[in-house]
């Protein structure tokens, strides 16, 4: 009868937490740089607001909308 490798189940369960982990801060990087170009888009939306005579730079005639992963 085989024996059971309580070794390979411990470290199974130490990379499924260690992967958690990083998505969790890679969750939370993202919804901080989500906020600081939340401030951003708003200064950027100002100065798009008003585009110079014959100018259509940053224009592609599609609203895009923010991706979310």
């Amino acid at each position: 009868m085989a024996r059971v490798n309580y070794a390979h189940g411990k470290r199974q369960r130490e990379i499924a937490s260690k992967q958690k982990r990083e998505e969790k801060l890679q969750r939370k990087a993202e919804r901080s740089t989500q906020g600081q170009n939340g401030v951003e888009t708003e200064a950027e939306g100002a100065v798009d607001a008003t585009p110079e005579a014959g100018s259509t730079e940053g224009q592609t005639g599609e609203a895009q909308a923010p991706s979310q992963a």
